[in-house]
This record gives C-alpha cells, sequence and structure tokens, in this order.
C-alpha cells in the first residue's frame, strides 16, 4: 500500500501541495453535498407535511362532520374508523407532523404517514398536450396524512412530494468546479514561482557537488526561498574560499617538499656504490610519486581540465600503446566507437593506473572499451588472484592494500585506486571493481554516455 501511494504521489513540491488541496477540497464539497443534503430532504419534507398538517388542522376547527370532503388537490376526508393507506409508510414524516400540531395545540391519538405514485388522469387534450411535452412529469410523488383526533375518528389530507435532487446535484458539480479554479489555478501559479528557484537552487547544488564549483543562484521568490538562497550562496562562496586557500597550501607543499627531494637526488650522484645509488634512486623516485599521487588526490574535484568530447576507444588504445612500447604484457581488445565529454588527461592517469595494477599484480591486463545504454565501461582484465568480495569497497580507500593475495614489495602507499575513483566520480561515473569467473579482477571504469 505504502509502495503503491509512493507511485501515485506527485515527486515534486507543488505537485504534492496541489494534490493536498485538492483532496481537501474534494472532502470538504462532500461534507457541503451532505449537509445540503440533508437540509434539502428537511425542506422537502416539511413542504410537503405542511400543506396537510394545515389542511387537517383548517377541517378540525370547522368540524363540518363525518363524511366531509375535499375534492380537487385540497383532499381532506373523515373516517369512523380506521382509513386504509397504501405505499411507504414515511415515519419522518410522521414526526415532522406530529410537531407541528403539537405546536398549534394538537394532540393527535395515531398519526400515519404514507408515500404512494398516483399517476395523473388525462383526457383527450391532455393526453395531446403530453405527446407535444416529453418532458411533461406523467407521476406524482403524493403524502397521504392520516390523524386519529378521537377515538375511532379519522381525518386524512394528501399532499404533492417532491425531490429535487438532480437539480441539487448539478449545483453541486457546478460548485465544486468554480472552487477548483478560483482556488488551484492562483495555487498552481504559486507554486510555479515557488519550484522554479528551488529548481535553480537544486541544480547549483548538484553541480557543486559534482565539480566543487558552480554559479551563484539569482536570488528570487518568495522571502522564505530568498534567504534559503542567499545562505546557499554563502556557504558557496565560503567553500571556495576554502578550497582555494587549501589548493595554494598543496602547491606551497608540493613545492616546498619537491626542492629537497631534488636536492636528494643531487647528492645521489656522489655516492660511489652504484647498487647503494641505485636504491636511493628508487626511493627518491617512489616518494616522488607518492608526493604526486597525494596531491592529485587532495585536489580531486578542483580540475581546471575543460570537458572535451573524445572517442574513449581511441584515448584507450592510446595508453595501451604507450605500454606496449614499454613491453608490458598488455593487450587491447578490439571496440566500437565511444564518444563522451570527459577531462582527457584525468581518464588517461585513471586508465594508466589501472594498466599499472592488472600488470603488477595480475601479470598482464586486457584493455576493452563497452557502450552500454546510457553508460560507456572502460574496463582492465588481468589474470591475477582477485580480491575478496568483502573487501572490495575497501580497497578503494586512500593508503589501503591487500595483504596476503597482493605482494607488498611491488611498492605502493595504495592510492591507485582512489585516486581512480576520485577522478571518475568528478565525470559523474563510478569505479567497479568484480571478480571474474575464470579468474582475475576487472577494474571497470563507467562514464555517462
Amino acid at each position: 500500500m505504502t509502495k503503491l501511494w509512493q507511485r501515485i504521489l506527485p515527486k515534486s513540491l507543488v505537485g504534492q501541495v496541489i494534490l493536498i488541496v485538492a483532496l481537501a477540497l474534494f472532502v470538504a464539497q462532500v461534507i457541503n453535498f451532505a449537509l445540503l443534503l440533508r437540509e434539502r430532504n428537511r425542506m422537502l419534507l416539511t413542504t410537503a407535511t405542511a400543506p396537510s398538517v394545515a389542511r387537517i388542522v383548517d377541517a378540525l376547527e370547522r368540524r363540518e362532520g363525518i363524511g366531509f370532503r375535499m375534492q380537487g388537490p385540497n383532499r381532506v376526508a373523515f373516517f369512523r374508523s380506521r382509513p386504509g393507506l397504501s405505499g411507504t409508510r414515511r415515519s419522518d414524516a410522521e414526526r415532522r407532523a406530529a410537531d407541528m400540531l403539537q405546536d398549534v395545540g394538537i394532540s393527535p391519538r395515531t398519526l400515519l404517514a404514507f408515500e404512494d405514485i398516483e399517476e395523473p388522469r388525462f383526457d383527450r387534450r391532455s393526453r395531446m398536450r403530453n405527446r407535444l411535452d416529453p418532458h411533461r412529469p406523467r407521476m406524482t410523488h403524493r403524502l397521504t396524512l392520516a390523524v386519529e383526533y378521537a377515538p375511532g375518528l379519522w381525518v386524512t389530507a394528501q399532499s404533492r412530494m417532491g425531490t429535487g435532487l438532480p437539480r441539487l446535484n448539478g449545483w453541486l458539480v457546478g460548485q465544486t468546479l468554480i472552487l477548483y479554479v478560483i482556488v488551484l489555478l492562483p495555487l498552481l501559479w504559486v507554486g510555479r514561482r515557488l519550484a522554479r528557484p528551488l529548481k535553480d537552487l537544486t541544480a547549483a547544488a548538484r553541480q557543486f557537488a559534482l565539480s566543487g564549483s558552480s554559479d551563484p543562484v539569482k536570488e528570487r521568490g518568495p522571502g522564505d526561498v530568498r534567504d534559503m538562497t542567499m545562505a546557499f550562496n554563502a556557504m558557496r562562496a565560503r567553500l571556495l574560499a576554502m578550497l582555494d586557500e587549501k589548493d595554494r597550501m598543496l602547491g606551497a607543499i608540493g613545492h616546498d617538499l619537491r626542492t629537497p627531494l631534488a636536492s636528494l637526488r643531487v647528492r645521489t650522484e656522489s655516492v660511489e656504490d652504484e647498487a647503494e645509488r641505485a636504491r636511493m634512486s628508487e626511493t627518491i623516485k617512489e616518494m616522488s610519486r607518492m608526493l604526486d599521487d597525494i596531491l592529485s588526490l587532495a585536489r580531486a574535484g578542483r580540475s581546471m581540465e575543460p570537458l572535451v568530447k573524445v572517442d574513449l576507444s581511441a584515448l584507450a588504445d592510446a595508453v595501451v600503446e604507450d605500454f606496449i612500447e614499454l613491453g608490458s604484457p598488455v593487450e587491447m581488445i578490439e571496440s566500437d566507437r565511444a564518444v563522451a565529454p570527459v577531462r582527457p588527461q584525468l581518464i588517461r592517469r585513471a586508465l594508466r593506473n589501472l594498466i599499472e595494477n592488472a600488470v603488477v599484480y595480475g601479470h598482464r591486463a586486457q584493455v576493452s572499451v563497452i557502450h552500454d545504454s546510457g553508460s560507456i565501461r572502460i574496463c582492465v582484465s588481468d589474470e591475477g588472484p582477485g580480491i575478496a568480495e568483502d573487501r572490495m569497497e575497501e580497497m578503494m580507500e586512500p593508503f589501503t592494500r591487500l595483504e596476503g593475495s597482493r605482494n607488498r614489495e611491488t611498492g605502493g602507499a595504495g592510492l591507485g585506486l582512489a585516486l581512480v575513483r576520485a577522478i571518475i566520480a568528478e565525470h559523474g561515473g563510478s569505479l567497479r571493481l568484480t571478480n571474474r569467473p575464470e579468474g582475475g579482477l576487472e577494474a571497470s571504469l563507467v562514464i555517462p554516455g
């Protein structure tokens, strides 16, 4: 039931407000209809009962004797015994008539009310009029009121009853439509005026979360929405200032650390032991790579490289060619053309990290590009031992390395997959790690496209 309601309920704030107001108006109209119907029935009952009561009171006051009859529409008759009545007994009419008689000081011993249908009698002329006018009423609802005013003495009177419900229903339908137009149209206008700045604010927040920057949102709409937009713009400006300060600080740290590393690299040339000099140079290179990875990870989401539409199959093939020239066991599987807006240098770096991991830990790498509906996957497969399923997410965290199946002697600080995930997240995509059924690990860069 909850899932069905969630599917029916509009997703937008404006739609939900309009739906709630529409339901409230509908409930109010139902209550209004019930009250009007009750009052209408009471009025119809009074209209039908009052003439008969008035005729009975008038006849009793005149007391023209047993057998007195009034013909025509004002039918009043006296009886010495209970008259035979047919039709449907109306207890509500009996209560209403008893109250009216009590108001004029008459307390009947017995009071009966019956409703029946009287078919009108037509002469030749009236039949002709009835044929010419098919909307002419053919039957009349009649109320017969019988009062025992003395032991064994009865008086009866008849009057017509009306319904009027079709007219009441039509009036209520028209009233409801007018009410919906008067209330919902201005509400729709107010809702759209409210939703437009909220939509702009949502788009700016998503852009900021994706790229780390966004344009300021125009402050418009109701006062509360303007205040929220002002708060967002102030927070955006403060965060951008903090991120700029962080970039400046990282640049200064990188410069300050690279200077002594360069000095150490020069000093290693004076070491006479060739093996020791080689080990020192390798350590310095490892420190430089680690510094680059740390700075790149810290600056993730703040790249100044613009988005460019690139054929990812061609880009992957170029990266594979670089590894092949260095003698690495890397193979490019023929793939179809797949174009997407990306930052080419960042994608190259992410792909290089995955291929290096595949070569080092999985002996060889196979690269393929698959264009699915709505996304492009750059897959890098290896023939290594894979990763335990419960450690997949852990391996994408910074400074995390796998013990056992991943040899620690190969080096690295555990930043490669974390940097790849940060780069692909900047493109609105994701990094997926899966163990292949035939053995090995498959790392996929999933890019919207």
